[in-house]
């Protein structure tokens, strides 16, 4: 076995031809770039995502047809702010640069950037002023989506207007050298125009043919797990969740029967979950092994209140259980595991300098001898993107449609110390969330609905007698791929019937309160 961690990171071959088709988008630091790079696998142009220090030679060897210069907090006059090579934009490529992507290139070419006099942020009017591919066919006068504090006051030389507000210069661009620069987000839904913008540049300036296709990322997944594997075995880490068994799948259809999943009860599953998870893996045929393991992962989180602590003693003890069962299930050499972008994003700053929101024990929190070569062929995938990949596997609805679950289970959604008691408690009101949800038809139409036990009691009055007992938050909300998220309106009657059963069948608990928090500024889960 292995003692060195590996991580092997499968991605799609982006069409069979002889010239790949591929979009690198250089992460300076927003929260968002992942979302540029979504919107460019829509349009059916394959992207990546990529730090922004990457050297050009880098880049010339992955023959992109094109670069994307992200958003970032940074002021590019700033000492110590991010910022690429600048023969990068001498390459021959196109270029557009988005926010600060845009000032960068303003910045580095001779440009002048300042703080603006007057900052832009959220909905403005932009009046498209010069002639240019990238607005052709658009309305002249359309609403986009700002966030700057600096400006780009003075393009390069060489460089034309192509739009403004009435605050700022809103797009410029060097047609001859293939270089552009927007000041809003096309990336984001607020610019309702932004897809057709980036469709402009990818077909139209770019000469991408858009003819990347999940379907390509299976196929060519597929044939680099095989080649990997070889004649080894993997064990796969199966949460009964839509990534890990998507991921499962994937690679079952890649080894076969050499792949055994491996579900973990750590005791801090919701109600019924370990017996109902066991039985649809055996309705698809997979083999899985199922461990109890409760009692050792709720010893160790005995006493613990700090959410960072809790996540990694939980990720620290998955892998012990992991080398255990390994151990007994004969030599094993793989570990998959369904990491997707937004974990990856969230966890650790691989890619440029984005922030670290939250560890996770699949990602952020790995030992550096872990013992295995991980395989993670969801890696570069979003949520939607794998539920895609599941229905052309043919993964039952049942499981593609089942909501998130965080890998620490319910001891981020137990708010403090992770006792049984206070375990029992969450169990039970988030199995009414979850029932009063799908007997209202929601259950499919939102991202995620669960309760939350906050480490908060109230008084309160039940039979005439004074109470002091404590608090449930219930959460629900809708989005697309977890990176954002909006709080659901949901209906007062349907609130109302969760508020009375948990008050009334979960003893311990005598105050509701509904979490109307959206991501950011929030995230989905409370720890």
């Amino acid at each position: 076995m292995s003692t060195t961690a590996r991580v092997l990171t499968v991605t799609a071959e982006h069409e069979a031809s002889s010239e790949p088709e591929v979009v690198l988008v250089l992460d300076f630091g927003s929260q968002y770039t992942q979302l540029i790079g979504r919107r460019i696998r829509e349009l059916g142009v394959y992207s990546e995502i990529v730090p922004f220090s990457i050297p050009p030679d880098r880049i010339r060897a992955r023959q992109p047809r094109a670069l994307i210069l992200s958003g970032g907090p940074r002021s590019v006059y700033e000492e110590g702010a991010p910022r690429c090579d600048p023969a990068i934009l001498e390459l021959g490529l196109p270029v557009l640069g988005i926010c600060y992507g845009v000032q960068l290139m303003a910045h580095v070419l001779g440009g002048e950037v300042a703080p603006s006099d007057r900052r832009e942020y959220g909905a403005a009017q932009l009046e498209v002023v010069g002639e240019s591919p990238l607005f052709a066919g658009l309305p002249r006068e359309m609403t986009v989506w700002m966030s700057h504090g600096d400006e780009v006051r003075r393009p390069p030389e060489g460089f034309r207007i192509l739009a403004r507000t009435d605050r700022s210069i809103g797009a410029i661009a060097h047609p001859e050298r293939g270089l552009y620069g927007v000041q809003f987000h096309p990336e984001v839904a607020h610019t309702p125009y932004g897809r057709e913008i980036l469709r402009r540049f990818l077909f139209d300036i770019a000469g991408c043919r858009g003819q990347w296709r999940l379907s390509a990322f299976i196929e060519s997944t597929i044939a680099r797990i095989r080649e990997e594997v070889g004649s080894g075995r993997a064990l796969c880490a199966l949460s009964g969740g839509v990534d890990s068994s998507v991921a499962a799948a994937l690679v079952a259809r890649a080894i076969g029967p050499r792949l055994i999943g491996l579900f973990v009860d750590n005791g801090l599953l919701r109600r019924g979950e370990f017996e109902e998870v066991l039985c649809a893996y055996e309705r698809m045929g997979m083999r899985v092994h199922g461990v109890r393991a409760g009692e050792r992962f709720l010893r160790r989180l005995r006493g613990i209140t700090d959410p960072e602590q809790k996540r990694k003693i939980i990720g620290a003890e998955f892998i012990a259980v992991f080398r255990e069962e390994a151990a007994r299930l004969g030599p094993i050499e793989f570990l998959v595991q369904g990491t997707t972008y937004p974990d990856v994003i969230e966890s650790t700053s691989v890619r440029g300098p984005s922030a670290v929101i939250k560890s996770h024990h699949n990602v952020g929190g790995l030992p550096e001898h872990l013992g295995f070569r991980l395989i993670e062929p969801l890696r570069e995938l979003f949520k939607d993107e794998v539920r895609e990949v599941g229905r052309q596997l043919g993964v039952p609805r049942e499981i593609l449609e089942r909501h998130p679950f965080p890998g620490p289970g319910l001891a981020v959604r137990v708010l403090g110390e992770v006792t049984p008691q206070r375990l029992e408690i969450v169990r039970a009101a988030d199995a009414i969330v979850v029932e009063e949800i799908r007997r209202a038809g929601l259950y499919e139409q939102v991202w995620q609905a669960f309760a939350v036990l906050l480490p908060v009691s109230s008084v309160g009055v039940m039979g005439d007698e004074r109470t002091y007992e404590q608090t449930i938050a219930i959460r629900i909300v809708s989005s697309v791929d977890g990176m954002t998220a909006d709080w659901v309106r949901v209906p007062y009657d349907v609130l109302e019937r969760m508020a009375h059963r948990i008050v009334s069948e979960v003893r311990g608990v005598n105050r509701v309160v509904y979490d109307i928090s959206s991501k950011p500024p929030s995230t989905i889960e409370w720890e």
